[in-house]
């Protein structure tokens, strides 16, 4: 029996045909929105925030949200980033999400999907994106550095997301410069931050930019996953369900620590 992770990638597959016959209209004009430099520069911890409806683990979160309005939200109290789900299948997103966002914010955008195929990319690219999201583990090396490679040519930053070893090694294969390691396992769906404290002098020792992702809640959490060496958190959940968005925002931007 797969696990869900296979489960997604399987049905991803079916949906590649799909995506050539999309209608988007093409973004007007590009202009250079780098996360990475934001993240290098950092003087405090720096936020992706996600705006996601449904997730396999969670069910529906917040499926009626408007995207576009709690991006503005997002800017406005201090997203240096967006990520915007575009799985429909498992998560009930859109690239006819992403590409609403891109029209109402100046942030980054990260297009976070299961991407497998170039077709995504050049999908993602024509909806707005800034950065896409590469799984190490929903693939081989050789194609996690294609892609790479692919997406860096059409001028698009790459986060790559790590959650073991092996996956470490296949991003620093494709000399990835942001690195997530995403605190849930995709094989079974449960989250536990002590996986960015185990690979993150990993992460750090090769030069990349860390981020960590998912489970991140409180306070604690944001010192905890900083104490391992992370620059950046990407939250979803906590975020699309905050009732007070501003307070939560002021409480999870903490100060970089300098050693």
């Amino acid at each position: 029996m797969g696990t869900i992770l296979d489960k997604i990638i399987d049905v991803k597959k079916t949906e590649l045909d799909g995506l050539a016959n999309l209608q988007l209209a093409e973004v007007a004009s590009r202009k250079k929105r780098s996360f990475i430099e934001k993240i290098r520069e950092a003087n405090e911890m720096k936020i992706i925030a996600e705006f996601k409806r449904a997730s396999p683990s969670k069910g529906d979160i917040n499926p009626d949200l408007n995207p576009q309005e709690q991006a503005v939200q997002y800017e406005q109290f201090g997203a240096d980033a967006i990520s915007v789900l575009t799985d429909t299948s498992f998560f009930k997103g859109s690239f006819a999400d992403l590409q609403a966002v891109r029209t109402v914010v100046d942030l980054p955008i990260l297009c976070k999907d299961f991407i497998i195929d170039q077709i995504q990319i050049d999908t993602a690219h024509k909806a707005g994106a800034d950065i896409v999201l590469l799984i190490a583990a929903a693939m081989e090396q050789s194609k996690l550095i294609e892609l790479y490679q692919y997406a860096s040519e059409k001028q698009l930053e790459v986060l790559v997301e790590i959650h073991d070893e092996e996956d470490f090694q296949k991003a620093n294969s494709a000399k990835a410069s942001l690195i997530g390691i995403n605190n849930r396992n995709l094989k079974t769906f449960e989250v536990d931050l002590a996986t960015t404290e185990r690979l993150a002098p990993l992460v750090l020792q090769s030069g990349a930019s860390l981020i960590s992702e998912s489970g991140i809640k409180s306070v604690e959490d944001v010192v905890r996953v900083q104490n391992a060496g992370a620059r950046g958190i990407l939250v979803g959940e906590t975020f699309m369900t905050a009732q007070d968005l501003k307070e939560t925002f002021k409480q999870l931007k903490l100060p970089v620590r300098t050693v």
